[in-house]
């Protein structure tokens, strides 16, 4: 069973308690100067394909990708620092550890996905955790589902717009970004994490 959620629900930042310690904050229109980050991004970041062992094969991951440290290593474009600053001052100290860290997807149409997951390495199975996650470009439904069953969420994903997700969520939750069949031009993800999550 699905349960949808409108981004108006959340176009002041309102918290929404999913249960066992996980939330979600959903911040409409959040970055400003969206359009030209996104094309700068898709220009300047250094994209990479990725293949992954599924089962008995090897197969290519439906997305592009590029990982950065924020901290010591150069970044390929400023503002991702500054994304980083402004998230650690609104959220650090709920964290309780800085951002340190952005991984970036390029979702370039409707057949690029991710697969049900939690970003766990690198982490304990009881330790929480916050992730950030920007979107630029098009639209795409952001799914999130109990760990083990349960009433799942699908958000729309829009341009501009920051979704948060905290405490227990990346332990008792798991988010996809599904395929879609309807046409849809491309989307950046830009996921903030801290040290040793991915």
């Amino acid at each position: 069973m699905e349960l949808a959620l409108q981004s108006s629900l959340f176009e002041h930042a309102e918290r929404r308690h999913l249960g066992d310690g996980a939330w979600i904050d959903y911040r409409s229109g959040w970055l400003e100067d969206a359009d030209s980050l996104f094309t700068e991004l898709h220009d300047v970041i250094p994209w990479r394909a990725e293949r992954r062992q599924m089962y008995d094969r090897v197969l290519d991951v439906p997305r592009l990708v590029s990982f950065h440290q924020l901290v010591d290593d150069p970044v390929p474009h400023p503002r991702l620092k500054q994304i980083r600053r402004r998230l650690n001052d609104a959220y650090a100290g709920e964290l309780g550890e800085p951002f340190t860290t952005a991984g970036l997807c390029l979702y370039r149409d409707g057949d690029d996905s991710v697969a049900w997951h939690g970003d766990t390495i690198g982490r304990s199975s009881t330790e929480d955790t916050m992730v950030a996650i920007v979107s630029l470009g098009a639209t795409r439904v952001f799914a999130l589902r109990p760990r083990g069953g349960g009433k799942s969420l699908r958000l729309k994903h829009c341009h501009g717009d920051l979704l948060v997700m905290g405490g227990s969520c990346q332990r008792t939750w798991e988010h996809a970004i599904p395929k879609t069949s309807r046409p849809t031009g491309p989307r950046i993800s830009i996921q903030f994490r801290p040290h040793d999550v991915r």
